[in-house]
């Protein structure tokens, strides 16, 4: 009898499972982009080019970068089923997306120092095989782009009265997809400072493109890293969900709610601990069952403390948001 009932109060703690598609994306832009690092190295390497060269390690950190996002997925998707993850593996991916960002971040540093370095320090440029570098790093970053786009790499938009910001993004995929239009960026604006070098002599156009590029680049890495930490920190009660459980949780007029934790188990799921205090007797499957209107909440601990009568008004004074 005690079997049956624990089986029947089960319920499994895996929230993220349609990833295997992203993954697979994921994989096909490595292979790209692995594929062009080798090519444009060792034909670098065969004429003697060193932007072709230069390029072709910069690629080299690209698939790093990418890799990362990869590993995230293959890891989350190896230990989605763990126990010892008490709601599943899903912040690998987050904690994928987050190093993601330092990486990037660290690229921005790098270009900053080099466009700098070479307005101190012009150096003469082979036009036609920069071009042609710059070319062809466009086409390749373009195809990963729409490859890893493919499915939508975000979703933002309200339902059910709920307005959730960017409660549906996939910030590993995220992360990857930044890396991507970050370096198709950097080639078109390379294109522009090479031509305008090239035909107008404007050779200070190259570092100061380098130098916005790099800004670019700094300012996704800062919002990458701000909206992973907060996931990563548990920053979640500011979110409109919690407000949304408050109002719920109290809407007969005699509950309070007295503590209450939020954080995020997927990309568009929370849990919640909450304690309520009331003079009534409610049971926990009645305020449960108030916030079935509540699709992102997927676990729900109610925690019930009897009062006696008018103590609520001690409550409700004392009652601060946490």
């Amino acid at each position: 009898m005690h079997r049956e009932t624990i089986e029947r109060t089960q319920h499994p703690h895996v929230f993220n499972t349609e990833k295997k598609a992203v993954e697979t994306r994921t994989l096909i832009v490595v292979i790209i982009t692995l594929i062009t690092m080798f090519t444009e190295i060792f034909f670098g390497w065969l004429t003697r080019s060193m932007a072709l060269l230069a390029d072709g390690w910069h690629m080299g950190t690209h698939a790093f970068a990418l890799g990362i996002s990869l590993l995230a997925y293959v890891l989350a998707r190896k230990y989605a089923q763990d126990g010892r993850f008490a709601f599943g593996a899903w912040k690998i991916e987050i904690l994928g997306a987050y190093t993601s960002a330092i990486v990037m971040g660290i690229v921005g540093l790098f270009l900053i120092y080099t466009s700098v370095e070479r307005m101190i320090h012009p150096l003469s440029i082979q036009y036609n095989q920069a071009l042609l570098v710059a070319i062809l790093g466009l086409v390749v970053n373009v195809v990963c782009a729409v490859i890893l786009n493919a499915g939508g790499h975000s979703h933002n938009h309200a339902h059910d009265g709920h307005d959730h910001v960017k409660a549906h993004q996939d910030l590993n995929q995220r992360a990857a997809y930044m890396h991507v239009v970050a370096d198709a960026v950097t080639s078109v604006l390379a294109i522009i400072a090479l031509i305008g070098a090239k035909y107008f002599q404007f050779v200070w156009l190259d570092p100061f493109m380098g130098l916005v590029g790099a800004a670019l680049i700094m300012r996704w890495a800062a919002t990458l890293l701000r909206d992973t930490s907060i996931i990563l920190l548990q920053r979640e009660m500011d979110a409109p969900i919690a407000g949304e459980i408050r109002t719920m949780m109290e809407s007969d007029g005699d509950t309070k709610v007295s503590d209450l934790h939020i954080w995020r188990v997927a990309q568009n799921k929370y849990a919640c601990v909450v304690s309520v205090v009331a003079e009534n007797g409610y049971s926990v499957e009645e305020y449960k069952t108030r916030l079935t209107g509540i699709h992102e909440l997927a676990h729900c601990t109610v925690e019930i403390h009897a009062c006696e009568r008018n103590c609520l008004r001690t409550v409700t004074k004392n009652d601060k948001p946490l």
